[in-house]
């Protein structure tokens, strides 16, 4: 089962993926602050998505 427990919105694809090569090249410490800073809980944050 996969969690959703971290996302970020942006308008343009080319945004979305350098921030997602900067975040791949972080280390496993700096990734689960960015989570814990907003999603404490570790809440699935799809989960209510889909019916």
């Amino acid at each position: 089962m996969i969690t959703l427990v971290c996302f970020e919105e942006f308008h343009d694809v080319r945004d979305a993926i350098a921030r997602e090569k900067e975040i791949k090249g972080w280390t496993r410490k700096r990734k689960i602050e960015l989570i814990e800073t907003a999603n404490a809980d570790w809440d699935d944050l799809a989960a209510n998505w889909f019916g």
